[in-house]
């Protein structure tokens, strides 16, 4: 019986909020924060700040963290003129990278391009390794010049070392709206993708496929799970399959302001069912979790995180 990671950001109007933060839990349903919840991390490159974390344990036991490159505290009134729409035109070419083999000490930062002017902002990573090509999966979100920087699609990138990576391609492109924050699971030899659509519906909406680059077919069962959900409100879905077998799937909600903003949870037996039950009576949080992926960890790194702390001068 192991534990859980959970890497995310805070929703707040400093720029404290947007770095890296640890909560932990042994069961993936009560979670407790790290380092008396304060960040474990912090951008210093870039645009000095990071949102919309993943994180994932490689087959050589490294982890690694990828983030959008992104502060709106410092930049949304400065670089970017008040502008969502300058923000995914024009931000950051590049996600924030950081390497551990402990989860406790870190190396130092690194920008990994894999825009350009083809592509506008790269939002909302996240991993998965590729069992059959023997490599990683790196997905986002980005508008892109084809369509006139409009609506957004999700591409990928290849890499075996996180050192060199492919070409960015197309994994997947809904022709109705953009889609932001994929998530990708396997489940029983078939991948499941989980994605926020900004229109028809604008929910989150989940897709399958045999490969684990697509095609995706979307799941009409799933938007059974989510109708009774307001819309344009919830984003960046994670998941993770508990101890007793069933899928904990979060989104995260945003419509209310910063102190009301944090993760939803729901539950199913399986990924192949796309019957997701809301739960929140079953989870509890210490704080507003806000866009973050969750990592399988040993007890061993669990107790180690329990106790990190971290003194001001060690930023």
């Amino acid at each position: 019986m192991g534990a859980y990671l959970f890497v995310h950001f805070k929703e707040k109007r400093t720029p404290d909020g947007e770095q890296v933060y640890f909560g932990v839990s042994q069961d993936g349903y009560h979670w407790e924060e790290v380092n008396n919840g304060h960040p474990v991390l912090w951008s210093y490159f870039g645009d000095k700040g990071v949102r919309d974390h993943t994180i994932i344990r490689t087959e050589n036991n490294e982890f690694i963290i990828m983030a959008t490159d992104l502060s709106l505290s410092y930049g949304m009134l400065n670089q970017y003129n008040d502008s969502w729409a300058e923000i995914g035109r024009n931000g950051s070419k590049s996600l924030v990278l950081w390497r551990s083999k402990d989860l406790i000490n870190w190396e130092r930062q690194e920008l990994i391009k894999l825009g350009d002017k083809e592509l506008g902002c790269l939002w909302a990573p996240d991993i998965i390794y590729d069992s059959i090509e023997k490599d990683y999966i790196i997905h986002w979100s980005s508008s892109y010049s084809r369509n006139n920087f409009t609506n957004k699609a999700i591409f990928y990138s290849r890499t075996i070392d996180f050192h060199s990576f492919t070409k960015p391609e197309i994994l997947y492109n809904k022709e109705d709206s953009g889609v932001i924050d994929s998530a990708m699971y396997e489940e029983d030899g078939l991948y499941y993708l989980f994605v926020k659509s900004e229109g028809a519906p604008d929910n989150i909406i989940l897709l399958t496929s045999k490969h684990i680059t697509g095609p995706f077919k979307r799941m009409e069962n799933f938007d059974q799970s989510m109708a009774h959900l307001e819309s344009g409100v919830y984003e960046a879905p994670t998941a993770v399959k508990a101890d007793d077998g069933r899928w904990c799937l979060f989104l995260d909600y945003y419509g209310t302001g910063a102190e009301g903003q944090g993760y939803v949870p729901f539950i199913a037996d399986k990924l192949a069912s796309a019957h997701f039950i809301r739960s929140e009576s079953s989870f509890s949080f210490p704080y507003g979790f806000k866009h973050g992926t969750i990592l399988n960890i040993t007890n061993e790194e669990y107790k180690r995180l329990k106790n990190y702390h971290k003194k001001p001068s060690e930023y």
